[in-house]
């Protein structure tokens, strides 16, 4: 009786608290909506992403940075050796002085003007990159929406259990006392009050248990969210009362075509492989440059003997290169690059079909949901009845109490079969969303 009084009390101080760490705790309401505008701002799950999409941002201006003129300076001093002169056999040996202070100063000032198609393709790779950058953030992004709207579901559905669960403890301890009259009375035996105290006692058990739950999935929710760690998340009573739409199958089908994360990402990677085929062939193609150069020389070393002066000139140009050894060499690369690009239209085509299985899946259970709840209404409406006719009959003597365990144990089973029932509706709707792309 002292291990009874016990778990009351436990029982009790959880329930007026609200959960097991309710000092300090801050209780917010929430909506879906609200809570993915947190986490856009806040979720630290999402800053990887969003700084992975910043640094290709920047790749781009580093690739438009190629067609700027490229300047090299140079200044030089050195220690000049005397040399010497010799005939063409070695002999006649005679010694040279040179000035021995050697300066140099240039300038080179080149400009890009054709390369093939590399700078252009360079370009555009990078601009590909930012862009599938960004549907790898929108995928994540969506991720971390699923994972909230799983969390804040799973809030509500235990919220819901824990009243049920609640309601049925409170009719029990009522059947409790009125069977403690009647063993008083000596209509009920010692045995019948034993067995519906374990009734009793598994009921406050599953109340601790949910408590702890929602504990855990709050501490989930506001830690994905990026919200205060003493918050505590109030879902909005109003989500299952909404009239959700009913489009068809065909109508999800064709959104996650065009708005999937994945499919835009994989998409995304056979333009980059094609764009990197480019970007082999213009290694094949000539390169055309502007160039002017000027260049400061002292002393002048080609005169004997040397002149101990500078020799300064200058030139513009037009100049043209072509690797003759791409023509050979980048063969394998580019059968690379059509490999890659292969491989990158298969995962666009089993990402399209793995989309299309989810929208079919998502969509039949649906529709399921509906129908669960319909008989899961129906079915707790039964049981509800079976209840009442049983304690009527029990009170009267009439059923034994073995009667009465079992239609509480079928109550509470249709009330929480009728819980998640509403809570599935939900859920795979916004499964829907998340697998079209639309969350």
């Amino acid at each position: 009786m002292n291990n009874h009084r016990l778990l009351t009390g436990l029982l009790s101080a959880i329930l007026l608290g609200g959960g097991v760490c309710a000092v300090g705790q801050t209780r917010q309401v929430f909506t879906m909506e609200e809570l993915f505008e947190v986490a856009e701002s806040n979720s630290v799950q999402l800053r990887p992403s969003v700084d992975a999409e910043e640094v290709a941002r920047r790749e781009i201006s580093v690739a438009n940075s190629q067609w700027l003129p490229d300047i090299n300076a140079s200044l030089s001093l050195s220690y000049i050796g005397n040399g010497f002169i010799t005939r063409r056999d070695f002999s006649g040996y005679e010694k040279a002085p040179i000035p021995h202070l050697g300066t140099g100063l240039g300038l080179n000032v080149s400009q890009p003007v054709y390369t093939g198609g590399a700078i252009r393709n360079s370009i555009r790779m990078a601009e590909l990159k930012l862009t599938a950058s960004r549907y790898a953030t929108e995928l994540q992004r969506d991720n971390i929406r699923f994972t909230l709207a799983g969390f804040y579901l799973d809030i509500y559905k235990y919220g819901n259990l824990r009243d049920v669960v609640t309601g049925n403890l409170a009719q029990a301890r009522m059947v409790l006392d009125e069977m403690k009259a009647r063993y008083e009375q000596g209509l009920a035996l010692q045995n019948d009050i034993t067995r519906y105290e374990l009734l009793v006692s598994d009921l406050e058990l599953q109340l601790i248990k949910i408590s702890n739950t929602l504990d855990i999935l709050n501490n989930n929710l506001v830690v994905t969210a990026g919200l205060p760690a003493n918050t505590v998340i109030v879902p909005d009573s109003t989500i299952l009362s909404r009239a959700l739409p009913s489009e068809s199958e065909s109508w999800w089908q064709s959104e996650a075509s065009g708005n999937a994360p994945s499919l835009k990402l994989a998409r995304s990677g056979v333009d980059i492989s094609r764009k990197a085929e480019d970007l082999v062939k213009s290694e094949r193609m000539p390169k055309v440059g502007v160039q002017a150069v000027w260049t400061m020389d002292g002393p002048i070393l080609v005169e004997i003997p040397p002149i101990n002066r500078n020799l300064s000139y200058w030139y513009v140009g037009l100049g043209v290169s072509y690797n003759i050894s791409s023509l050979y060499k980048t063969n394998k690369a580019l059968a690379k690059s059509r490999a890659a690009t292969q491989e990158a239209l298969v995962r666009l085509d089993a990402a399209a079909e793995n989309v299309s299985l989810g929208i079919r899946a998502d969509y039949i259970r649906y529709l399921e949901a509906y129908e669960e709840l319909r008989t899961q209404q129906k079915s707790v409406e039964l049981a509800d009845r079976n209840y009442s006719t049983v304690s009527t009959r029990y009170s009267a003597g009439m059923a034994l109490i073995t009667d009465m365990l079992d239609a509480a144990n079928s109550k509470l089973d249709a009330e929480q079969r009728l819980v998640n029932a509403r809570i599935d509706i939900i859920y795979y709707y916004y499964k829907l969303l998340f697998t079209s792309g639309k969350i």
